[in-house]
């Protein structure tokens, strides 16, 4: 799941470099990312050629409890339309739940009265097995040094699709919260009854840098948050430039950190699998140890484990044989780290799949991802020009095993 909402301020500090190779650390980490595809079932398709203009990139991707697919289009791009339904010519989409969800603002620029009734910045969103569209709302499209009101705060969003109407509305704690937050993506633990929040902490005052990320478990009983594993170094980026197209005209690199990204769960609420979006490693912990109020800082972060490696990978999937399904940010790939080797490999790729992000199972038997095309637009283009245009795609491809359906 990595994320831009304050690039456009930090633009003075992007450094945009062609690049030959990847560092010897990612090389021996991942390998030179050209291992072979999967066998003929996970061929890939693109699923939806969206026309609009106005929309930028899909971010997050999930479903209604049908099938039908909800799409968040990438708020790098300040969308008019942040969240929609997939209409059934696949090339247009239907604002959800409804237009005046879909900006904190007016028509005529001023912010509105109630903050519970609108979305500001949204990437991560999920679909529980209830039917509820969980949405994350980050309130990071305006610093609170440019004048974001004080009410308007990070928060969870339940929509019931079911009966088409607001279920609740969570906000995340002021302890949970830094300056420096942006709440990413999630997951949703029934089981425990909470859900688990992935802050990769390159918000407003970051310097582009996720050096304080860290979880955030949210209590569904209370709605209280705690935040976790902050300083830990399983949620910490490495200091290296993400890179795409590595060894190809198109090549590029940004020197921006981005912490823990990358957030799933396995079928048995058992494991919580995430890695931050710069760096090698991904990890693990059990969500018994997650929840558990009585453990210390330092006995919390003795419990996470090192799974395995990874390239730079955004967002994060799980089937119910938990293999883990990673979009590389960089790579124009989706790839799998199967449970039996513990070892990445891609699965499918494709030229147009520019910074695939989200990555989801759906109900229908197939895994779901979006090309966010980041690279392509002017800030990160070496002569300032964009170059992202529609279509805006959505995939799918046949996962190694069914996963959980919105996750």
């Amino acid at each position: 799941m990595h994320r831009f909402a304050h690039l456009k301020l930090k633009l003075a500090r992007l450094t945009l470099t062609a690049v030959a190779a990847l560092s010897a650390a990612g090389a021996a980490a991942c390998g030179d990312g050209e291992s072979p595809a999967r066998p003929p079932e996970s061929t890939l398709e693109v699923y939806a050629r969206l026309d609009a203009t106005d929309v930028g990139g899909v971010g997050g991707i999930t479903q209604m409890p049908d099938g039908r697919v909800i799409i968040g289009f990438h708020p790098f791009y300040a969308p008019k339309v942040q969240v929609a339904l997939l209409n059934p010519d696949r090339k247009s989409t239907t604002p959800y739940p409804s237009m005046e969800w879909q900006s904190c603002k007016d028509a005529d620029g001023s912010w509105k009265s109630d903050f519970d009734a609108c979305l500001d910045w949204v990437l991560g969103l999920h679909t529980d097995q209830n039917g509820v569209l969980w949405l994350l709302d980050s309130a990071k499209s305006t610093d609170k040094a440019a004048g974001r009101p004080a009410g308007l705060v990070p928060k969870l969003v339940g929509w019931n699709t079911r009966q088409d109407k607001l279920e609740r509305v969570i906000p995340i704690s002021p302890e949970a919260t830094l300056t420096e937050s942006q709440h990413n993506d999630f997951v949703v633990d029934l089981k425990h009854d909470v859900i688990v929040v992935a802050d990769e902490a390159i918000g407003e005052g970051s310097g582009g840098v996720g050096d304080k990320a860290a979880l955030v478990v949210v209590d569904l009983s209370t709605g209280e948050s705690r935040r976790l594993l902050q300083g830990h170094h399983s949620v910490m980026p490495l200091k290296e430039p993400i890179r795409w197209d590595v060894g190809q005209p198109t090549s590029g690199a940004v020197d921006l950190y981005v912490g823990v990204d990358g957030i799933a769960l396995d079928t048995n609420n058992e494991w919580l699998y995430f890695a931050p979006l710069n760096a090698y490693k991904m990890y693990r912990i059990r969500m018994s140890d997650l929840v558990d109020p009585s453990l210390t800082a330092a006995q919390l972060g003795a419990k996470v484990e090192t799974y395995a490696d990874k390239p730079f990978n955004g967002g994060l999937s799980i089937d119910q044989n938990d293999n883990l399904y990673l979009t590389e940010v960089g790579g124009r790939a989706v790839g799998v780290i199967p449970s039996d080797t513990r070892k990445y490999e891609r699965l499918v790729s494709d030229p147009d799949m520019v910074w695939p992000d989200g990555v989801t199972y759906n109900s229908d038997g197939a895994m779901y991802t979006g090309a966010a095309q980041l690279p392509l637009t002017s800030a990160l283009q070496a002569d300032g020009v964009a170059k992202n245009k529609p279509p805006y795609l959505v995939y799918r491809f046949k996962p190694l095993a069914p996963g959980t359906p919105g996750f």
